[in-house]
């Protein structure tokens, strides 16, 4: 595991954003851990969720022109990842983001920001089912532009209502390849080497041995 993702893990204990009980998810799954990247909601937190993003993408290589962050939770994601491009890597990313409805006055359209064109990085917080990637994927492919691949905070390495996790699931159907800060097996890890956290530990590791994907 490497020091950035360490820090998130950290990063993300101190907002509250990951936290450890029983908590129901929408699939009914009752989960030992929950993960709400909501909850990084001041300036200075979503500063620095910014320049993880960028650091993982730049970390796994993602060679891409354009930012998209499918509304409603990728639209601060891609606002705050862009701004660290700019800040820390002296690159200028621009960003776009959809509308849930069509603007039919004004400029009109679906989309708002920079033009849907080149390769696209989609941004996200978590993939639960892969329908807000199909979705993105929709816009991106209808003004020929091409997605490249997909940034997300968590993989919860978890399956979907088939045999593949969500993630595994998206990369299949799709086609292109999805990344993450953190995955569960990282939260693990830290949690055993900072010790004290083996009920914890023990809880997650039943549930992966459950909807492990």
């Amino acid at each position: 595991m490497r020091d950035y993702q360490k820090d998130f893990i950290e990063f993300a204990l101190h907002h509250g954003v990951l936290r450890f009980g029983q908590f129901k998810l929408k699939s009914g799954r009752l989960s030992p851990y929950f993960f709400n990247t909501g909850l990084f909601s001041s300036g200075v937190a979503l500063a620095r969720l910014g320049e993880f993003y960028a650091h993982a993408i730049v970390a796994n290589g993602i060679d891409f022109d354009l930012i998209f962050g499918p509304a409603y939770k990728g639209i601060p994601l891609g606002a705050a990842i862009s701004i660290a491009f700019a800040n820390n890597h002296d690159l200028n990313i621009p960003f776009v983001f959809n509308r849930k409805e069509a603007k039919d006055h004004g400029e009109g359209g679906d989309t708002f920001g920079a033009p849907l064109e080149g390769r696209v990085l989609i941004v996200d917080d978590v993939i639960s089912a892969g329908t807000s990637v199909g979705e993105s994927m929709a816009i991106i492919e209808r003004e020929n532009a091409l997605p490249v691949g997909v940034m997300i905070s968590l993989d919860r390495q978890e399956r979907g209502s088939g045999k593949l996790s969500a993630v595994e699931d998206v990369r299949q159907r799709f086609g292109i390849g999805v990344y993450s800060i953190v995955t569960l097996v990282n939260i693990v890890e830290f949690l055993k080497d900072a010790g004290g956290w083996e009920a914890e530990i023990n809880e997650i590791t039943r549930y992966r041995s459950q909807f492990g994907g």
